[in-house]
C-alpha cells in the first residue's frame, strides 16, 4: 500500500517535481562544476612543466583533493566515475552512474555534444530521496596524453600508468569521446 501511495503521490507532484529538479540541477551546477576547470588546468599547467608522466599525480591526487575540498563543502557525494576507470576504487560507477555513462555515449553517438550531455533526477536511495546529478567529462587534447590509443603512447609513460595503476582501463579514447562523468548525490 505504502509504494502505492508513493507512486500516486509523485504523479499528482509531477510538475512540482520538474521544477525542483531544474532548481536543484542549477544549484548543484553552481556548487560543483567549477571544479572541472580546475582540474584541466592544472593538468595543462603539469604536462608543461613536467611532461607527460610528470602529470600523473594530478589526476591522480591533485584532482580527488579538489573534489573532495567541494564534498566537504557541500556535504554530497562528489565523484569521478568511468565505464573503464584508472582507479577502480575511486573511479568504478555504480548502476545508476553506469546506465547515464552509456545512454552519454548513445546521445553523443547520435550527433549531440559531449560537452553537452548532462542527467538530474530525484531518485530513492534506502527510501530517501536523493538528487542526482551527472555531467559527462569528453576527452580533450591534453587527455590524449594519457588516454588515447594504448600503442600510441610512449613506453616510459606506459611503465609510469602501469606502476600507478595497476588495473588501468583508461586508454583508447579519442578526441570528443566520453571519458568519464562528474556525478553527484545530493540528500533531499
Amino acid at each position: 500500500m505504502n509504494k502505492l501511495l508513493a507512486l500516486l503521490l509523485t504523479a499528482l507532484a509531477g510538475p512540482a517535481l520538474a521544477q525542483d529538479v531544474a532548481a536543484l540541477t542549477v544549484e548543484t551546477k553552481k556548487a560543483v562544476l567549477p571544479v572541472v576547470p580546475k582540474v584541466v588546468n592544472a593538468m595543462q599547467e603539469a604536462v608543461a612543466d613536467k611532461g607527460v608522466a610528470g602529470a600523473i599525480p594530478v589526476c591522480k591526487e591533485q584532482a580527488p583533493e579538489l573534489i573532495k575540498v567541494k564534498r566537504q563543502e557541500t556535504g554530497w557525494d562528489i565523484r569521478r566515475v568511468s565505464l573503464k576507470p584508472r582507479n577502480a576504487e575511486r573511479g568504478t560507477p555504480d548502476l545508476w552512474e553506469v546506465r547515464q555513462l552509456a545512454d552519454f555515449n548513445v546521445r553523443a553517438a547520435l550527433g549531440e555534444k559531449p560537452e553537452t550531455l548532462e542527467k538530474s533526477e530525484v531518485v530513492s536511495i534506502d527510501g530517501k530521496p536523493v538528487f542526482r546529478y551527472m555531467k559527462a567529462l569528453p576527452v580533450g587534447d591534453v587527455c590524449l596524453k594519457c588516454h588515447g590509443p594504448a600503442e600510441s603512447l610512449d613506453p616510459a609513460l606506459k611503465a609510469k600508468l602501469a606502476e600507478s595503476y595497476p588495473q588501468d582501463q583508461a586508454t583508447g579514447y579519442a578526441k570528443g569521446q566520453i571519458r568519464g562523468a562528474l556525478t553527484v548525490k545530493r540528500p533531499l
